[in-house]
């Protein structure tokens, strides 16, 4: 490897970690501005020689990019909430994905001259799945009902399963490969049946391996290998991958509270930063295609490639919402117990449904991905970029100013799960308690009184604290809980603690190594006072 190559892959993810930063510094979308930083990036880029490109690579997104990504939202997910919602997920992650690709693919076919079929319905199932990272930050931090969320992630969840199933049907019959309805039926139903049965093998095989595991570095090592094992698996037999991926990331994270606290707190931060780093890359790439793509189309009539995606633009954002309408009610109509076991859908959560329709690099990657015989390639790439992009845009930058404006939040949620926090503490305390009460019998408190008054007032405190955080950290008469004092007071303290061992450090009085394992077990205790 050259230097120049080395440069490259340095500069494209430091590129995306200056942008990501200023978004999260101004508060900003940042995969919207991801794209947008991408797009001039790529413009400046074509009007000088010499200036690499950075073509996207189906593979390189497809079997490196997507599991993790999968995997590690399966894992952060909730597998209860899932299934309690799983209706409406079902409707959107596969019945909105082929009717939206059946809608795009028979006008993709009435608009453009000679686009077979088979391809139009390959390009609705392209940009059919929505890609709900971009929605999902925004709904959190806007602080949207759990049940919203939910929904959401579980539609990006399986959706890929879906969408990619039918790309590789329609592929194949655009090129001259296919099979007939009902042998693509067969197809598509051993695809989802074989993947999940894969991913449900596997989650239980690695389930028991995590239980033989007591190292936290090597759980999550193995960890990280799971979704590439599930991914691949579930590919060498032409099943879903995505799907076999998603399900071994949901039961497994179902289970997470069975390891070690240590793998734990490591999984939770090695993740979060691999998402981070993959999603800005992602999405950078996605604004640096336009270059490339145009390439592609040189030689056909702009105003006609200009209606044709506004079309397919236009039918991709319609098709969400009249699909979203009338499968949140319909089934309500119908059956009589689904009114009795669920409340009316409000009409505000379903518009915000209905236009969380954002699509992403999972689309792109897909259309990069087609044959170089496939019909009318260039159009679809195109057509698929402007889908990609339009959807950021007009849905990305409408998303937080419709939620605003109908007045969508879980405030009330919120206040229910610092209730109920609060019981769950005291229950937990009082067993501890109890159990410290039991341990104490045989003669310990008379001789080690200060001990067990520690613990007891550690316990009490635990307790007490998730009732004040009710109050804000403040008492009636707007004076410091007491637990307020003890974690204001006991930071300072840590911070005091930090002071020394730096002093003590450059000092060359205690080494390096001594210095950080000190550190960790006051940065461990500063993030328990966070918490209570």
């Amino acid at each position: 490897m050259n230097i120049t190559t080395a440069l490259q892959l340095v500069l494209l993810p430091a590129g995306a970690l200056v942008v990501a930063a200023i978004a999260r510094w101004r508060g900003w979308s940042t995969p919207l501005l991801l794209v947008l930083a991408g797009l001039l990036a790529g413009l400046v880029a074509s009007r000088f020689q010499g200036v690499p490109e950075y073509r996207l690579d189906p593979d390189i997104v497809l079997l490196v990019f997507l599991p993790p990504l999968l995997y590690s939202a399966a894992l952060d997910s909730s597998y209860l909430r899932l299934r309690a919602v799983r209706r409406p997920v079902g409707l959107l992650s596969v019945g909105l994905v082929l009717f939206t690709a059946i809608v795009v693919g028979l006008l993709a076919h009435a608009m453009i001259p000679g686009l077979p079929l088979a391809a139009a319905f390959a390009l609705g199932a392209i940009v059919a799945p929505p890609d709900a990272v971009a929605a999902v930050a925004v709904a959190r931090r806007l602080g949207l009902p759990r049940k919203i969320i939910t929904i959401l992630v579980g539609e990006s969840l399986f959706n890929d399963a879906t969408a990619l199933t039918a790309y590789r049907v329609a592929v194949a019959a655009a090129v001259g490969v296919g099979a007939g309805p009902f042998e693509a039926l067969g197809q598509f139903a051993y695809a989802a049946g074989c993947g999940l049965a894969i991913g449900l093998v596997l989650a239980f095989c690695v389930a028991r391996l995590f239980d033989l595991l007591r190292d936290p570095l090597i759980t999550n090592t193995v960890s990280l290998l799971v979704p590439f094992a599930a991914y691949l698996g579930a590919e060498a037999v032409h099943a879903s991958g995505v799907l076999s991926v998603v399900v071994v990331g949901v039961l497994l994270g179902h289970r997470m509270n069975r390891t070690s606290y240590g793998t734990r707190l490591v999984s939770h931060s090695m993740w979060k930063v691999l998402d981070f780093v993959l999603e800005i890359v992602v999405f950078l790439l996605i604004g640096l295609q336009l270059p490339l793509i145009l390439q592609g189309l040189r030689g056909q009539n702009p105003w006609h490639i200009a209606g044709y995606a506004a079309a397919v633009l236009a039918a991709v954002v319609l098709t969400r919402v009249v699909w979203v309408i009338p499968t949140t009610y319909l089934p309500r109509v119908l059956f009589r117990k689904i009114r009795e076991r669920e409340p009316r859908p409000r009409a505000s959560s379903v518009a915000v449904i209905g236009w969380a329709g954002m699509r992403g690099v999972v689309s792109l990657a897909a259309a990069f991905a087609l044959p170089s015989e496939f019909p009318a390639r260039d159009l679809v790439l195109f057509l698929t970029f402007v889908v990609v992009i339009g959807t950021l845009l007009v849905q990305g930058l409408s998303f937080p100013m419709l939620i605003r404006r109908l007045g969508v939040s879980s405030d009330q949620e919120v206040y229910q799960d610092n209730l109920s926090e609060a019981a769950a503490q005291q229950a937990a305390a009082g067993a501890a308690l109890a159990r410290l009460d039991e341990l104490t019998k045989d003669g310990v408190l008379e001789t080690h009184a200060e001990v067990v008054d520690r613990l007891r007032v550690q316990a009490e405190r635990r307790a007490m604290g998730a009732w004040e955080r009710l109050g804000g950290g403040v008492g009636p008469e707007g004076e410091e809980t007491p637990s307020a004092i003890y974690r204001r007071l006991r930071r300072e303290m840590l911070e005091a603690e930090r002071s020394v061992l730096v002093r003590l450090r450059d000092e060359r009085r205690i080494d390096d190594e001594v210095l950080r394992r000190v550190t960790m077990e006051l940065d461990y205790e500063e993030a328990s006072l966070s918490r209570g």
